[in-house]
């Protein structure tokens, strides 16, 4: 039987490339008139058909996040995002990370809409207000009139609540979602963001954090982009929860204690405490908040999660697996695309062992661009798409005198994923050992 080992799944979904579908005529991009092109994929309108993205409070540690990931919502994303003074949290905390020397630019961010490179295109404050308060969807009017606006170009709508969540109905939080999903329709290359409203007091049987978890369960059920707003200030960076204990939104709780105050007098120096004037509340609460924002960001873009689902499988066999000296052996390589092509450029490095001699001018593919000039180590680039898998071969011949197990190494990477890799054993030169048939006596 021929060897075969499959690897484990790849952790690279290149959205920006990975996502099906592409938008029409409003994709992303830009034109002398500010208009989006179609040669980009749909973002998150294509993921909320797979699965919801809920940002939480699980979702602020920068670590976890590869840099590629902030690159590509920082190229591909143009957020508007409608607020007043509690909405501004996020933007406070991305302020200081903006700011932060040891970062590099990285979390670079404008306020105007601007499109410059290397900055997100955030049009903060736009359109202005908030989510209002029962049954208000003045704001879903809003939204229409500034993506019909001449020139417009925004890929990502974001609103924010104030108080309107706390003295909010049933019948007020589903006239939210009915506005938010009719816009899904309207727009349908537009990413939508859904948002909780902040914490009161009123603790986990308050009509605040029942109307915050019909939000929730509906982004559950229909697979929608959450922010959610309360659960990032319910807890503090250790995951302690305070919701229970009638957290509010300046991180006060039972007692007259403050969470915030004290994890950042447990952790002096700690960047989550970086000073700023963080409306409400405290700038530990803004310092999560805006790490929280770059996560979803990041989501949007593409990145599936430090554990989402992954989305290539690569395969090695080999003609024989005990070929003798001078004997040629043709290895076949696939690599294969699950669920969804990845059109985004993947690449595969293989490097021909000791006893064994490539021959030149062998390495073929069914796609993609392969180079072997390096010899013995081969290499190839391409995408998966349209086709969602690519077949290599290419050919060596045995050149070790004595039995010897010879071991090949195959390494797939893609942009802001760790490589991965699977592996072919032969032995060359082997020998057969045949052991006497011994039939055993019974009584």
């Amino acid at each position: 039987m021929r060897h075969k080992r499959w690897s484990a799944k790849l952790a690279l979904m290149l959205m920006l490339s990975v996502l099906t579908g592409v938008v029409g005529a409003s994709a992303i991009g830009q034109e002398a008139a500010g208009r989006l092109t179609a040669d980009v994929p749909m973002l998150a309108a294509t993921a909320r058909a797979a699965e919801p993205i809920i940002i939480d409070h699980t979702c602020t540690d920068l670590s976890q996040i590869p840099s590629y990931w902030i690159e590509q919502a920082k190229q591909y994303l143009r957020l508007s995002y409608g607020h007043t003074s509690h909405g501004s949290q996020p933007i406070t905390g991305m302020a200081i990370l903006k700011n932060n020397p040891a970062y590099g630019g990285l979390y670079a961010f404008n306020t105007d809409g601007a499109i410059q490179t290397g900055v997100l295109s955030l049009a903060d404050g736009t359109p202005p207000d908030d989510l209002g308060h029962n049954g208000d969807t003045s704001w879903a009017d809003r939204t229409r009139t500034y993506l019909d606006a001449q020139g417009s170009n925004r890929n990502v709508v974001i609103w924010s609540w104030c108080g309107g969540v706390s003295d909010n109905t049933e019948a007020g939080i589903d006239a939210y979602l009915n506005a938010m999903s009719q816009l899904e329709a309207d727009y349908p290359d537009v990413t939508f963001v859904y948002m909780t409203g902040h914490l009161d007091g009123t603790g986990t049987a308050g009509n605040l954090n029942a109307r915050n978890d019909q939000i929730r369960n509906y982004c559950i059920a229909n697979n929608k982009v959450l922010y959610d707003f309360a659960d990032i200030e319910s807890y503090d960076p250790d995951g302690d929860g305070f919701l229970a204990l009638h957290a509010d939104d300046n991180c006060d709780y039972d007692g007259g204690n403050n969470w915030a105050s004290q994890w950042c007098g447990a952790h002096p120096g700690d960047e989550l405490c970086a000073d700023c004037t963080c409306a409400h509340s405290q700038p530990l609460n803004c310092n999560l908040k805006a790490r929280a924002f770059w996560w979803m960001l990041a989501r949007i873009a593409g990145w599936p999660g430090p554990s989402g689902e992954t989305g290539v499988m690569v395969q090695k066999d080999a003609s024989s697996t005990t070929p003798a000296q001078t004997q040629v052996v043709t290895y076949t390589v696939v690599v294969r695309s699950q669920p969804a092509p990845l059109s985004g450029t993947a690449q595969l490095t293989d490097v021909v062992s000791a006893g064994l001699a490539y021959l030149p001018g062998s390495l073929a593919a069914t796609s993609g661009i392969c180079t072997d000039t390096a010899a013995p180590r081969l290499g190839w680039s391409g995408p998966l798409s349209p086709t969602p898998a690519v077949t290599l071969t290419y050919a060596v011949t045995v050149t070790a005198a004595s039995p010897l197990a010879i071991t090949n190494v195959v390494t797939v990477t893609a942009p802001g994923y760790a490589a991965i890799s699977t592996m072919h054993t032969l032995i060359a030169n082997g020998r057969s050992t045949y052991l006497p048939l011994v039939l055993r006596r019974f009584p």
